[in-house]
């Protein structure tokens, strides 16, 4: 069975959501799945997960998380490489530039995406919640 973490940070609830649909469509696909905030999560754990999804808001200026998440992130992205992962997380204003900048960030350290990451605008409607899904399964 395979076994995928979902590691997130949400200030509103909408990344909470898309974790949620993240890990149902991880599940729908039979696997195990773990889910941890930040804090709960270290570079110790990577090879743990034949998967990882990583789930953050844009904050500020386009930027990950940058009290719990991006340490959490800059701490594990050098055990990534070779590592299936996925990225996803919602957005208020910009152009995903926080995305971009992260997704090159996972390139750099050698992770292999599984899907293309995958930006919500707000609170996730039902096409969001399908999409976070199919993000899922594809880790499995």
């Amino acid at each position: 069975m395979s076994k995928v973490a979902v590691v997130y940070w949400s200030g509103t609830g909408n990344t909470e959501a898309m974790a949620k649909a993240v890990e149902e469509g991880i599940r729908e696909k039979g696997a195990e799945v773990s889910v941890f905030g930040p804090s709960e999560f270290d570079a110790s754990k990577v090879d743990e997960f034949d998967a990882i999804a990583f789930g953050c808001p844009a904050m500020g200026a386009e930027v990950l998380e940058e009290t719990e998440f991006d340490p959490m992130f800059t701490a594990v992205e050098s055990s990534l490489s070779g590592k299936k992962i996925a990225i996803f997380g919602s957005y208020g204003w910009g152009d995903g530039e926080w995305m971009r900048e992260w997704e090159t960030r996972c390139n750099n350290a050698g992770a292999v995406f599984a899907v293309e990451p995958l930006m919500v605008n707000e609170a996730p409607d039902d096409d969001g919640i399908a999409s976070c899904k199919a993000l899922g399964a594809s880790l499995v």
